[in-house]
């Protein structure tokens, strides 16, 4: 039986939502064929967590815990952190150093998927539409007539590198831009803004299924708030209907595209990627490598439609982590 170490947790504002998708994982994974263990990840302390909430504290040297005078090592891990040190590139360097595989993609992939700013670059001479953005850094000077300028009104002021839709603000009037700049520089040092594009929500996700690049039933986002912002995503403040309403055309013609990104990036594991329709033209907002796992999340509604269990889901994400 393989020894499973589900980390969770995590460094960013996104360390709870992270702790219920590692939930999610632990309670669907087959114990059958797994001894699964929960592993939080926290800036303060790694530690494994028993059934009894005990915990033991995890050697960063081998990635290994004593458990009543046994160690336990791992054969492969199952990533759940959503943001920093598990989505951005960190924990899959360190496993990758230790020889042990895991669930998510390469750490190559995942920080530069991470960084909006430079995922949309990358991907540009591909022929992937995106919003027109306007970038700052810390300490930049903000002159906001250029921004308004380069990005129009409205437009949306975000951390680069954060998710869960922490620190966004869509802004109407140029007055209220340095107000936003300052809300998405408390979750990061970099701020992407782009123009507000008018169009239909989708979310789409792909996914490595048995060895094939399967792109999952498209869900379309309809919020209540002003955007999908997070209490739209985890406060119900959203509709999200699966499969989307959108034509058989267009149902191929984002699922071409998302299926394009996910080979030239050489993905692998899960991803979740946003897209606006503009006059029938998909525009990339982002990709997730660590996309939310808890039962509501998009992704597993999608793999449900496609008649995937969370089951198979997680066990399929195991073998090609193992077969790696």
């Amino acid at each position: 039986m393989k020894n499973v170490a589900i980390i969770m947790g995590g460094y960013s504002s996104e360390y709870q939502i992270s702790l219920i998708s590692g939930n999610v994982v632990y309670q669907y994974l087959d114990k059958s064929k797994y001894a699964a263990y929960r592993v939080h990840i926290l800036k303060e302390k790694w530690v494994l967590v028993d059934d009894n909430d005990a915990e033991y504290s995890i050697d960063r040297n081998d990635f290994s815990a004593q458990v009543n005078g046994n160690k336990i090592s791992f054969d492969v891990v199952f990533n759940a952190i959503h943001g920093t040190p598990g989505e951005d590139g960190l924990m899959q360097a360190y496993f990758q150093i230790l020889g042990i595989p895991q669930t998510a993609c390469d750490y190559y992939q995942a920080a530069l998927t991470f960084n909006k700013r430079d995922l949309l670059s990358v991907l540009k001479p591909y022929g992937i539409k995106t919003a027109d953005a306007y970038y700052l850094n810390e300490g930049d000077v903000i002159h906001t007539a250029d921004i308004v300028k380069t990005v129009g009104l409205p437009c949306f002021v975000k951390p680069n590198k954060a998710g869960s839709s922490f620190g966004i603000s869509k802004v109407k009037l140029e007055s209220e831009l340095n107000t936003a700049i300052e809300k998405a520089f408390k979750e990061d040092n970099e701020i992407i803004i782009e123009s507000f594009l008018d169009g239909t929500e989708v979310s789409v996700g792909v996914i490595n299924y048995k060895g094939k690049i399967t792109v999952l039933p498209i869900t379309e986002i309809v919020s209540e708030n002003e955007f999908f912002d997070y209490e739209a995503k985890y406060l119900g403040k959203s509709q999200e209907i699966t499969p989307a309403r959108l034509s058989p055309e267009m149902t191929e013609k984002v699922g071409a595209i998302a299926k394009k990104v996910y080979q030239v990036l050489k993905m692998s594991g899960f991803s979740r990627s946003e897209y606006i329709l503009v006059n029938g033209e998909p525009h990339l907002l982002e990709m997730n490598t660590i996309p939310g796992l808890t039962t509501e999340s998009l992704l597993p509604q999608q793999a449900k439609e496609a008649g995937i269990s969370l089951t198979d889901l997680f066990d399929n994400a195991i073998e090609l982590a193992l077969q790696k």
